[in-house]
């Protein structure tokens, strides 16, 4: 049996996993209807029945799973968006950063059941 810290980071693990293979199928969705063709498209439709697989794999209410799941989501879109896109990161998008953070960690240490 895990200890309760081996448990969450375990979880949060798989929430890191699961964003990559959300970012990464979108974003081979994404380079497919932009030139790269549907073997793309249907390459980045698989990821994303895995990340639907692996997140949840976390025995954690849906509810309070997918709330805290959001951060890792926007942390590694705007990342992906940056690298792979060469999209530029403007203050708007740190203050909407921020608040997805913020509203993330409400919903995961909230002390309400």
């Amino acid at each position: 049996m895990q200890s309760p810290l081996a448990r969450r980071l375990v979880a949060l693990a798989v929430m890191l996993l699961a964003a990559v293979f959300e970012v990464g199928g979108d974003a081979l969705i994404r380079a497919g209807l932009r030139g790269r063709g549907w073997l793309s498209c249907a390459i980045g439709a698989g990821i994303l029945a895995a990340y639907g697989l692996v997140i949840n794999l976390i025995p954690m209410d849906f509810s309070k799973l997918f709330g805290s799941y959001v951060a890792f989501f926007a942390i590694v879109s705007i990342t992906a968006g940056r690298i792979a896109f060469r999209e530029p990161l403007h203050a708007s998008t740190w203050v909407g950063l921020g608040v997805i953070l913020i509203g993330s960690a409400i919903v995961q240490f909230s002390a309400v059941p």
